[in-house]
């Protein structure tokens, strides 16, 4: 017992610094700005049943108007829909709205004596 040595640990205190209002928002802000980019640039992929659909039954959508039913997708996902139903002149789509992607296509003829099930949104485009 003679042989106790006593070692001192130094008290350091490591205070942080308070975050202000500012970086908060910058925090913030760029968050947000990160959300927004990710859910603007997914681009509605094709699969490969629709693809084949598309084919079979010449249905043919331009690359605008593309865009504004993956605009229209994108809005419907920020609202909470997973599954759409897309409704346009010559066609009408089944889309995964949680996964950007178009399930199946028909043309509207074909549509209009079905019922669609498992949707929750209906996206209805001139």
């Amino acid at each position: 017992m003679d042989n106790i040595s006593v070692n001192r640990v130094p008290l350091h205190t490591n205070i942080r610094q308070p975050i202000t209002s500012s970086q908060v928002a910058s925090q913030k802000q760029s968050f947000l700005q990160h959300l927004h980019e990710a859910s603007v640039n997914t681009e509605l992929k094709v699969s490969k049943h629709a693809n084949q659909r598309l084919q079979e039954r010449n249905i043919y959508i331009s690359e605008a108007e593309w865009k504004i039913v993956s605009e229209k997708v994108s809005e419907a996902r920020s609202k909470g829909v997973n599954d759409s139903l897309v409704l346009m002149d010559q066609a009408a789509l089944i889309v995964s709205a949680k996964n950007s992607t178009v399930i199946t296509a028909m043309n509207r003829t074909e549509a209009k004596d079905q019922l669609f099930t498992n949707i929750d949104g209906t996206i209805v485009l001139n």
